[in-house]
């Protein structure tokens, strides 16, 4: 198992430096982050995708700070020896002053290692300032942005024209300067993830971006295939636990009920 990183090793891992890819998975309960823990994973990161594959949420708008306390908390109890980041949820950073004040609330409730902001506006570059300011690391998110997707139109890959290339590269730019320790690039056109990754003196996490990033982030469910529904397209699931879970239950539950003819007779009084 793997030292527990922190952010200037994290800092660090730029592939063009020759340093191995970093690994971010996510976790949303104690138990699956027990089984982390014990493993070679980098980062875990416990995001507001839970309230699609745990909460059974259409999108992650519906999500709330209180219920990444509780989840981010349940993680972090069960992964001590794991760098943890947790999703700021949607609505919690729409302004300077209710983003500082929830950024230090979730900070401290579920004791994570850094915490996870999307997009890259002004009052969120700011905010950004503010938070590395009090002592919150904070990793970046451009792209698809999933608790912004009504307003970006749906979910599709991002910098395939000129103009949102620039947007982009811009964007990347000010968040490492802003103080992030890494950023998330997620639906990103594979030629451009791979520009930004090199312009940028941190470390990119690429979803769906390609492979020529930092490091590679993938949600956990969709990865051993543990819902019913099928993974995004950039998702290769390695098993399909539901299958299997299903398969099991069933086996469980004939075990349980033994063939008609071998019923015991009810006694006579």
């Amino acid at each position: 198992m793997k030292k527990i990183l922190n952010t200037r090793q994290i800092k660090k891992r730029k592939l063009a430096q020759g340093e191995a890819p970093l690994s971010m998975l996510t976790a949303y309960d104690f138990q699956t982050a027990q089984m982390l823990d014990s493993t070679d994973l980098d980062l875990i990161l416990v995001g507001d995708s839970l309230g699609n594959v745990i909460l059974g949420y259409e999108t992650t708008v519906e999500v709330t700070l209180n219920d990444m306390i509780t989840f981010g908390s349940a993680v972090k109890r069960g992964s001590p020896n794991k760098f943890v980041i947790v999703d700021m949820p949607f609505g919690t950073y729409s302004s300077i002053e209710s983003g500082l004040s929830n950024s230090i609330s979730l900070f401290q409730k579920t004791k994570a290692q850094a915490l996870k902001l999307e997009g890259a506006g002004p009052t969120i570059v700011k905010l950004i300032q503010e938070m590395t300011a009090t002592g919150i690391p904070v990793m970046g998110h451009i792209g698809l942005t999933p608790q912004s997707v009504h307003q970006q139109g749906g979910y599709y890959t991002h910098g395939k024209s000129k103009q949102r290339e620039e947007q982009l590269i811009s964007e990347a730019r000010a968040l490492e300067e802003a103080g992030c320790f890494s950023i998330v690039l997620e639906c990103i056109e594979p030629a451009l993830a791979k520009k930004i990754t090199r312009e940028l003196s941190i470390p990119t996490i690429g979803i769906g971006s390609g492979t020529q990033t930092d490091g590679q982030v993938l949600v956990t469910n969709d990865l051993l295939m543990l819902g019913q529904s099928t993974p995004p397209a950039f998702c290769k699931p390695i098993a399909n636990l539901f299958k299997l879970k299903q398969e099991l239950i069933n086996k469980y539950l004939g075990q349980l009920n033994p063939p008609h003819n071998e019923k015991l007779e009810p006694k006579v009084q």
